[in-house]
């Protein structure tokens, strides 16, 4: 049997269970009447989040259901039951050493994958001043070690001004990333390209932050896949499975969207990440992109395009893996190994949680030292500029 290679991983994707008393807390005064809350739900007994009056979010118990004892959807039933490494940075680097995780990015529950669960307090200043807070209380809980835990800036990206402000301000703190909604046009917005977006673009671009766009941070459309008729015959797992797998496809489109849209030609230096979506479909993708890009003779109607699609990708995309085995190395000869990244998505309902150095060795067994070194490590280093470890790895 062969020996288990211990080396640091950086994780590209984490979730931080936000406490209750985040906004209530945070808000200034005026707003704590209104700030999100979590209250416990009287016909499940479970502690969910609510944004406005009556929009319940999700059961918090949801958002970090690793090493429950039941299979999803089951879950925590209340803060105090969700482990202690979902909320608290000193025991979710205790986890990370667990492991050899030398640095984890982190990104939200509350406000959704891209702010969008904000919209629904209608009003602009609470709006804007609850991801103010959000990113406030991030930026002290990676500050408890702030060369490993690595912020993703919020953005209230109904108001670009104030987006790019906000960019400016978390990047002065120390965050290392941006979010934000692949598909805006789904909470009424303009699409990628429309140059309405080019100032937050620009602004990601002089401060040499990232812009991810995670999953389920476009038209999340839970309803209409959680329904009754579908637990009845498909069952909760297997309904979770559906809608799972739809959400990694989401990203593709978002993809897509971004290699015609022009952003990248227009800033050559910006980079993107699409997040928790995998990268097994991502040499159809390219191919299909490609093909369609000569096929509708894109460069004759847009100018500014002097490269293909998969040109662009392999400049300035980049795709995160968690639990495929195959696609990580099967994959390079079509897509630029610098282009990979590696997550685990602790501690959400799919991700990795008692395997991550199985499924690490299960699907990189057969790499070349420096393949391994550039997918756990040096491109998400690179990206994020994360410091080199001070010691060296082990495993509890």
């Amino acid at each position: 049997m062969s020996t288990p290679i211990v080396d640091w991983v950086i994780d590209v994707d984490t979730h931080v269970t936000e406490p209750p008393s985040l906004f209530t807390e945070r808000l200034p005064a005026k707003f704590r009447d209104q700030a999100p809350h979590t209250r416990k739900d009287p016909d499940t007994g479970l502690e969910v989040w609510v944004v406005g009056e009556s929009n319940v979010i999700a059961p918090l118990g949801h958002t970090a259901v690793a090493g429950w004892k039941d299979p999803f959807p089951a879950a925590p039933a209340s803060f105090d039951e969700v482990p202690l490494a979902s909320h608290d940075a000193k025991a979710r680097l205790d986890y990370m050493d667990s492991l050899a995780i030398w640095a984890m990015a982190v990104y939200p529950n509350v406000g959704g994958f891209g702010s969008q669960a904000f919209l629904g307090l209608k009003d602009p200043e609470l709006m804007l001043a609850c991801v103010r807070a959000y990113n406030d209380f991030l930026t002290d809980w990676c500050g408890t070690d702030a060369r490993r835990l690595i912020p993703i800036t919020a953005v209230p990206f109904w108001d670009v001004a104030e987006s790019v402000k906000e960019i400016e301000r978390c990047a002065e703190a120390g965050h290392r990333g941006v979010l934000f909604s692949g598909e805006p046009q789904s909470h009424g917005m303009p699409v990628l390209a429309d140059p309405h977006w080019n100032p937050l673009w620009e602004c990601a671009q002089s401060q040499g932050l990232p812009v991810s766009f995670h999953i389920g941070a476009g038209n999340f459309a839970g309803e209409a896949f959680w329904t009754p008729e579908r637990l009845t015959h498909y069952g909760p797992g297997a309904v979770n499975g559906m809608f799972t797998t739809g959400l990694f496809l989401d990203n593709g489109k978002q993809i897509a969207d971004l290699l015609f849209s022009g952003i990248l030609p227009r800033f050559p230096e910006l980079k993107f990440i699409s997040v928790e979506s995998g990268v097994g479909f991502l040499p159809f993708l390219l191919e299909a992109c490609d093909h369609t890009f000569e096929y509708g003779q894109v460069r004759k109607q847009r100018p500014e395009f002097t490269m293909r699609p998969s040109e662009y990708f392999a400049r300035q995309v980049y795709g995160c893996y968690f639990f495929e085995e195959h696609a990580p190395l099967s994959l390079l000869d079509r897509v630029p190994v610098e282009n990979l990244l590696f997550e685990t998505d602790y501690p959400h309902p799919v991700c990795l949680y008692g395997n991550v150095r199985e499924k690490i060795d299960a699907s990189l067994a057969k790499a070349a030292p420096d393949v391994r070194r550039k997918l756990l490590f040096e491109n998400a280093a690179a990206l994020y500029h994360v410091e080199a470890p001070d010691r060296a790895p082990t495993l509890a």
